[in-house]
């Protein structure tokens, strides 16, 4: 009899109790609701159930009834999954030990759980039945629901307890054996997996997956065509998943059988795993491509397999490596094989990718460690390799063609096996000359001398000569410059180098600052013959031959010189002009002399020789007894240039030519004007000893006394010493015996601060402490001639002066004296120094619209050499940059890019490929960042930043692999600049993030 129909009958007599009983309160139950509790549990109304169970519990005191109502109320809590109900089971249980509802209860409600796909809750309470206590058909069920349990929580060991109980059971035989064989399948047992498999083959619940698993057994065993054929039956009749990995158990049986032109459209149709694929995947599929000898389509496979660290990825990425060379893609195989090369998984693919890689650094250049390096550590990885001699001869070109010069002639230095003198030479030269473009003259001549020392190709030994000679004069070795250019003159080959065609000129001005004008002559003479193409030097060869005839007195072989240069051309012709005049003055034609100075004075209204030129006139006017017309230039230099050193002289002239008419009123005029606006100078000193001459013959000397008295320049008494002590230290200048000099023209500014000499005895301490490198000291000297009238000395000292704060980098010091330079200077030099030095200064103070303008004024002069050329216009274009400009920032480092060398030059293609990255030309970028890196291995901060866009284009052309690798390699090559491998790091994080999203294989933590 079952439970339920035990239930009925018991009802039933309770019912018929009820009925004869006598009327009482403790023994009568209403069974209506009891049985309306029932009706509603069976059909699945649990809640309103279990509200009457609820009910009729406290109502009645029967245990039998109550431990009924404690039964429904937790099974239907479980069944409406309320919290705790787990829990009223537990204590329906306990609470009632001897209910026959005990088993059934357990049974049930894991029946429940296991219905509902919640296997470790029906596990549970499987558990806790009794099987003993079940029915045939109970206990079969009890056995599969039980193992099902523990086979989806993966303990096929405790499954496999409960199938085996079941194999010969007609209801769920066939079920145990699928899954039994599915648990020796995933234990790689095939064996035993197919004779499960076997048994059920027929029954259609299992056929579909049964197909599928025969399939991956026969491929994993190595059956690859029966594989095949297998799955190809299968392919048409499985969803979307399935033949997704239907799809690659054949692409990859057909790989495995070398047949890879078949595989690929199956191993393209793979999904991946939750849509992922993993290194291996791609590299199949690229190797396919690889062997179809399709290279495009092997890279788009190879390049996404990134951070592979195993025998895949070694293979891979010296496939990768093969591919980029057959597309002509140098930089990226490089980048490949390298890679390839720091694995040792499959030991001949890591020699032949070193192989390659050290060939490939030759070529094209190595970003992340010089040339000779990698070429060095091929040979010492392997001593015995048949290309030992190739490589060895690709060493001894590479430290040319890298450019790296400095780390090449170190290694050239350190190592043992370097015997070629011919390469030594080259290199020290090209070292050199780097030195020497960055201004380190003494530098430079150290490594001339060290490629002079290796004298084998003659060009370069000539060119030695000629630059160490440059760097000599530039030092003002002026002496040793002359020989070694005339050494250079002398040496085999000379004549081929280009520097030839400016030997004589570079000669001749060494002789010029020898003051050996008859040498100067005849190498300037010697230029101007030979018809230079370079204008501007042809023009100033010229103009120093006139000035070589001039202070030798040949003033009409000068005046011919001076007029070719004008006729030459240039900006320095107003110097041509006024020289010519000068020229016609020492030959006593004044005549010419004036009407040249008032041509030049009318024709060059804007040159900083047009002072000179006034005041030149009114001298020449008055020794021609013009007095008039000489006060006349007098005025027009002194209104129109009140900050010349010639104005105080103008008017000490003006007040002599009165003087010397009797005109005493107006000479005194001029004479106290001289004495009141230029205190100090020498020009004041002579108008004081004018005034009194002045006095003297006026007869009004206590006045005189009383004036002189006013000016605090001036001592009147112990004048005689003042006058020795200031001649004494003063010779000690001019002797050049500064150490001297500086202690007595400390000597006499302490005995005589404001003595008559005290503004000349500022100057010559400033001068002599600046010889002596104590330029902190010489500051105060400078500032007391620099905050006084315009003298002789004030270009000087403004020049030194600003020079002295721009090495201590204080512009806001410099600024001012610089535009007093600027505007004051009578010296072309001063003028340019003073404005390509303002242009430094305001860059440097970020007042970026001055530092562009000055720029600007340095570009226009048609005297400016190569360096201050390249120098103003990266200031234009870091102004740009820092200013947001990304325009005329463009445009400006394009400019650049003609002229730069150096580290200017590495600055500039950096921009370049910066602005292509922007324009989306990643490909024209990547040439640039390349040219950049195997040019300029040396400017290692531009050339880092440059690999950093070139791995940005790279993931923009869906290379994952150099994107990452390019990233990496900054990472670990780059470690001096912090700022650069953060913004790698970051990048590379950003990669690997997307790069996950499709290769499961990618961790975006580095974590595998």
């Amino acid at each position: 009899m079952t439970y339920r129909k035990f239930l009925g009958s018991l009802f039933l007599l309770l019912g018929l109790y009820s009925a004869s009983a006598q009327q009482s309160k403790v023994y009568t139950f209403d069974l209506q609701p009891y049985n309306e509790g029932i009706t509603l549990y069976n059909n699945k109304q649990y809640q309103a159930s279990q509200a009457v169970f609820k009910k009729i519990k406290k109502q009645t005191k029967d245990q039998s009834i109550l431990a009924d109502c404690d039964y429904y109320i937790a099974n239907c809590a479980i069944r409406l999954s309320q919290r705790g109900a787990d829990k009223l089971m537990e204590a329906f249980v306990e609470n009632h030990p001897t209910s026959i509802k005990r088993n059934a209860a357990f049974l049930d409600v894991a029946d429940y759980y296991f219905g509902q796909g919640k296997y470790t809750y029906a596990l549970k309470w499987y558990n806790r039945t009794d099987a003993s206590k079940l029915s045939n058909k109970e206990e079969e069920r009890y056995n599969f629901n039980t193992g099902y349990c523990h086979f989806t929580t993966k303990q096929y060991g405790q499954a496999e307890k409960y199938f085996n109980q079941l194999i010969a059971s007609k209801e769920y035989g066939s079920q145990a054996k699928y899954y039994k064989g599915f648990m020796a399948y995933q234990g790689d047992d095939y064996q035993t997996a197919s004779s499960y498999f076997d048994e059920v083959s027929g029954d259609d619940r299992f056929n579909k997956k049964l197909s599928y698993y025969q399939a991956d057994m026969n491929f994993k065993l190595g059956n690859f065509e029966k594989a095949v054929d297998l799955a190809q039956k299968q392919l048409k009749k499985g969803d979307r998943k399935e033949k997704s990995e239907l799809s690659k158990i054949i692409g990859e049986s057909y790989f495995n059988l070398g047949k890879y032109k078949e595989a690929i459209p199956y191993l393209e149709a793979y999904k991946g795993k939750r849509n992922r694929w993993n290194n291996v995947d791609y590299y199949q599929l690229g190797y396919a491509y690889y062997k179809q000898q399709d290279y495009d389509g092997a890279i788009s496979q190879f390049n996404k397999i990134v951070g592979g660290k195993n025998a895949v990825a070694q293979n891979a990425y010296y496939h990768l490596g093969e591919c980029y060379l057959n597309g002509g893609k140098k930089q990226e195989a490089l980048n490949a094989f390298k890679n390839a090369s720091a694995m040792d998984f499959e030991p001949k693919i890591q020699e032949d990718a070193w192989l390659n890689y050290a060939k490939l650094s030759y070529e094209i250049g190595n970003a992340y460690q010089p040339v000779p390096e990698v070429l060095n550590e091929y040979i010492e990885r392997y001593p015995n390799s048949q290309f030992k001699e190739e490589i060895n001869e690709l060493l001894i070109s590479s430290y040319i063609t890298s450019k790296n010069y400095e780390a090449a002639l170190d290694l050239i230095e350190k190592g043992n096996n370097y015997d070629s003198k011919a390469t030594y030479q080259k290199v020290a030269f090209y070292r050199a000359i780097e030195v020497f473009n960055e201004g380190n003259y003494d530098e430079a001549v150290n490594y001339f001398e060290k490629s002079l020392k290796n004298q084998i190709d003659v060009a370069y030994t000539a060119r030695a000569l000629f630059w160490k000679a440059e760097a000599d004069y530039r030092l003002k070795r002026n002496a040793d410059a002359v020989i070694g250019f005339k050494e250079f003159l002398n040496q085999a080959g000379a004549s081929q180098t280009n520097e030839y065609k400016s030997i004589h000129y570079n000669l001749g001005y060494a002789y010029f600052k020898q003051k050996n004008y008859t040498q100067a002559t005849s190498q300037f003479n010697d230029f101007v013959k030979s018809r230079s193409d370079n204008q501007s030097k042809t023009t100033d060869a010229y103009l120093r031959l006139g000035d070589c005839n001039f202070v030798s007195s040949k003033y009409w072989p000068a005046i011919e010189a001076y007029n070719q240069a004008i006729k030459s051309g240039g900006s320095d012709t107003d110097y041509a002009y006024f020289q010519k005049a000068l020229s016609y003055g020492f030959l006593k034609r004044n005549d010419s002399k004036i009407k040249e100075l008032n041509t030049f004075i009318d024709e060059q209204p804007r040159s900083k020789l047009k002072d000179d030129a006034l005041f030149e006139l009114g001298n020449t006017y008055i020794a021609q007894k013009q007095n008039q017309r000489g006060i006349e230039a007098y005025n027009r230099l002194i209104s129109q240039y009140k900050g010349s050193s010639y104005a105080s002289k103008a008017l000490l002239k003006q007040g002599l030519v009165y003087y010397n008419t009797n005109d005493n009123q107006n000479a005194l005029v001029k004479f106290k004007t001289v004495a009141r606006d230029y205190p100090g100078t020498p020009e004041a000193n002579a108008a004081v000893a004018s005034a009194r001459l002045v006095y003297v013959d006026m007869g009004t000397v206590d006045e005189y006394a009383r004036w002189v008295k006013g000016l605090d320049f001036i001592e009147i008494t112990d004048s005689e010493l003042e006058n020795t002590t200031f001649e004494a230290a003063e010779k000690q200048f001019q002797e050049n015996n500064m150490k001297a000099a500086v202690r007595s023209l400390r000597s006499y500014l302490s005995s005589f601060p404001n003595g008559s000499h005290a503004y000349n005895a500022n100057f010559m301490l400033g001068q002599a402490l600046f010889e002596q490198d104590r330029k902190g000291e010489a500051i105060l000297h400078y500032q007391y001639v620099v905050n006084r009238a315009s003298t002789d000395f004030t270009e000087p000292s403004l020049a030194r002066l600003s020079q002295i704060y721009l090495e201590q980098s204080d512009y806001q010091s410099a600024k001012p004296l610089l535009k007093r330079l600027e505007n004051e200077a009578g010296y072309a030099q001063n003028i340019s120094f003073a404005q390509s030095n303002l242009m430094k200064a305001n860059y440097e103070l970020k007042d970026y619209g001055a530092a562009v303008a000055y720029a600007e004024k340095v570009l226009s002069s048609s005297k400016i050499n190569k360096r201050l050329a390249s120098d103003a216009k990266i200031i234009i274009a870091r102004s740009a940059i820092k200013t947001g400009d990304e325009s005329k920032a463009r445009s400006a480092y394009a400019d650049v890019l003609t002229t730069a060398m150096g580290k200017l030059a590495a600055e500039a293609l950096y921009y370049d490929g910066y602005f292509k990255h922007k324009d989306g030309a990643y490909e024209q970028s990547n040439t640039t960042i390349q040219k950049l890196v195997k040019d300029y291995a040396s400017s290692k901060e531009f050339a880092a930043r440059g690999l950093i866009i070139m791995a940005k284009n790279f993931h923009k052309l869906d290379d994952a692999f150099q994107a990452t690798y390019v990233l990496e390699s900054v990472i670990k090559n780059f470690t001096q600049y912090e700022d650069i491998v953060t913004e790698a790091k970051a990048e590379l994080q950003r990669i690997k993030t997307e790069e996950s999203k499709r290769n499961e294989s990618v961790r975006p933590d580095g974590n595998r």
